[in-house]
Parts: structure tokens; C-alpha cells; sequence
């Protein structure tokens, strides 16, 4: 196969996979990072690497200028910031910035996927608990994060059909080089388990092998324009992640201590005041409150499944057995 591709944040926890993925296939692979990114998970030496500058349009035309792709994947982006004017920095102006320097390039592309997030909709479905969000649901984002990529998503929709793009929104992505997951492992492998909230909670979660799937499969099928979720078609209670990690663990003693709401609002306000003092980030902030607060996940992935294909390989025992024994493999655990 001669199909060029570029993959934005390669050295990341999804483009890393969709690298790999994409070098399987046989394309030609041209991995986007900043100055400065680890690649300690893109050692293949088929790899090119393209630094870009994602602050710029112009310093991105410069960056790109001399190459043709068939396809861009744009994973990169931040979903943790001290400021959070930075997410609009990063997630909105930088995912404008790129699509304006191709389109200034008129770039053959004959596909452009961005890797967008459930989180866009926030907590639309929460006037009537535990039914599907849908992509006719008006999106109200309640995080900083999901703001910011609702806008990408905007400014997508906006430039019509001389853009062929496909929007991807996953639920919560798993599995091995992930490291927000892996806090909860290392806490469960210290004896301790902390959920949040009283009230039923129904979670999603897609494994990281299938959201790179949909990836590929967003390349040949579905409408330009288009919006799909991703999760592996499972609805789960909040202790069904915990519970299946200390299975893999060998199930060590464990004290499952249950927060209210009001109490993880405290913590992650004292945690963002100390991220700001020290300037140093942190996964206890206001947008960890109000993704952990929200009582329901649940997503309609009917369409991805009838219009892409669709069909996740991984439920959550098998996503987490993988991931454990890559944590353990690679001397995380």
C-alpha cells in the first residue's frame, strides 16, 4: 500500500497505537510532534517524523509544504492544563490552525479524522437518567476540556464540504501507556480503592485497539461530516473498572473508600489552587470534578456500527487483562 498518512500527537497514548496500526497496514507513516515530545514509543525505523508547530498556520504551511498525504489523523491535544485558556489554545485554535494550513496547501486528502471526545456533551442526558446521549442531543460541555474540543468540532462543521473530514468522540480510552488509568491500578495494588458519589453511576469505556480501529475504518466508510461515538457497546457500574484490575492483580485486600460528591469538590479545589502555586499539573482539578460527578455515560453507537462497521473487539475484562499485563510486563506495577 502506498497511502501517506500523517498522525498528529504520535508520541501520545492514541497516536502512538495508530502509528503502529498504520505501519502494520503497510502506509507510508509520518508521525507529527512537537520539539521536544518523547518518541519512546515510536522506535520503527519505517517512521518519518514532521515537528509542527500547531500555535501557527503559517509555521504549519511552512511544515507541511512539499508533502501530499491521503489521510490526517489529528489525536494531538491536551486534556490536562494548569490555565484553562490553554485548552483553547491547544484543542481549538491549534486544530484550526492545522486545518487552515492544509486547506491553504490544498491538500489531495481523502480523509481528515479528529479525535474529538464524549466529553463535548457533558450532562445532557441528566434531566432524564440513564438514556443514551445521541449526536441530536444539543451538546453542553461542563468541562474546560469538552468545551474546547466542541469548538474544534465547530470549526469543522463550518468550512462545509471542501473539507472531507469524519469527527470521532469517544467515551473514557484505555488500556497499556495510559496513565490515568494506571493511578487506579497502583492505588487498588496499594490496598486502597476510592470511588465518588451514592447514586447509581453508568460508565462507558472503549479500549484503545478499538478506538484506533474506528480510526481505520473511518478512512473507506461513513459520510464526510459525520459524528460517532465509541465505546465497546457495554454499559457499567463505577466499581466494574476497580473490580476487574484487582482481579488481575490476584485480588489483594483492599478498603473501597466511597466519597461524597461535595467532598471530591473540596479536593479538586485545593488540587487546582496547588497546581496553580506550583505550576505543576494535576489529574485533581474542576474538570476531574465534574467528569466524575456526572452520573451517566451511556452513548447511542448504533451509527458507528451501521455506517463505519464497527464492532469493538474488547470489553472491559479483556481491555483490562491486556493492560495489566502490559503494566506489569513493562514494570509499571
Amino acid at each position: 500500500m502506498d497511502e501517506k498518512v500523517l498522525v498528529t500527537g504520535s508520541s501520545g497514548f492514541i497516536g502512538s497505537f495508530i502509528v503502529e496500526e498504520a505501519l502494520e497496514r503497510g502506509m507510508q507513516v509520518w508521525a507529527g510532534v512537537r520539539r521536544g515530545s518523547s518518541r519512546a514509543y515510536l522506535q520503527d525505523s519505517r517512521i518519518h517524523f514532521l515537528e509542527l508547530d500547531f500555535s501557527s498556520k503559517e509555521r504549519l504551511v511552512e511544515q507541511l509544504d512539499g508533502h501530499e498525504f491521503d489521510y490526517v489523523v489529528h489525536a494531538a491535544g491536551v486534556t490536562k492544563c494548569i490555565n484553562k485558556d490553554d485548552f483553547y489554545k491547544v484543542n481549538t485554535q491549534g486544530t484550526r490552525n492545522l486545518v487552515d494550513a492544509l486547506l491553504a496547501l490544498q491538500m489531495p486528502l481523502k480523509r481528515f479524522v479528529y479525535l474529538s471526545s464524549l466529553s463535548v456533551f457533558g450532562p445532557v442526558a441528566e434531566e432524564q437518567p440513564y438514556r443514551e446521549i445521541t449526536d441530536e442531543d444539543l451538546p453542553r460541555p461542563n468541562t474546560a476540556y469538552g468545551k474546547s474540543k466542541l469548538e474544534a468540532e465547530k470549526y469543522l462543521d463550518s468550512i462545509g464540504n471542501e473539507f472531507p473530514y469524519i469527527i470521532l468522540r469517544p467515551t473514557g480510552v484505555y488500556g497499556p501507556r495510559e496513565k490515568d488509568y494506571f493511578m487506579m491500578a497502583k492505588s487498588i495494588k496499594g490496598h486502597t480503592d476510592f470511588a465518588v458519589g451514592f447514586r447509581k453511576q453508568d460508565i462507558t469505556f472503549v479500549y484503545v485497539r478499538d478506538v484506533v480501529q474506528a480510526v481505520f475504518l473511518a478512512f473507506d466508510h461513513g459520510m464526510s461530516g459525520r459524528k460517532y461515538f465509541l465505546t465497546d457497546g457495554n454499559i457499567y457500574q463505577s466499581s466494574a473498572f476497580s473490580n476487574r484490575i484487582r482481579e488481575e492483580l490476584g485480588n489483594p485486600w483492599w478498603i473501597r473508600i466511597v466519597a461524597p460528591i461535595w467532598l471530591l469538590k473540596v479536593i479538586t479545589v485545593c488540587g487546582e489552587y496547588i497546581g496553580r502555586a506550583t505550576g505543576k499539573i494535576t489529574a485533581l482539578n474542576k474538570d476531574k470534578y465534574h467528569i466524575l460527578k456526572q452520573r451517566n455515560w451511556r452513548c447511542n453507537i448504533e451509527p458507528t456500527m451501521d455506517e463505519l462497521g464497527y464492532h469493538a473487539r474488547y470489553d472491559l475484562s479483556r481491555g483490562v487483562k491486556e493492560t495489566i499485563g502490559w503494566y506489569k510486563a513493562n514494570g509499571w506495577l
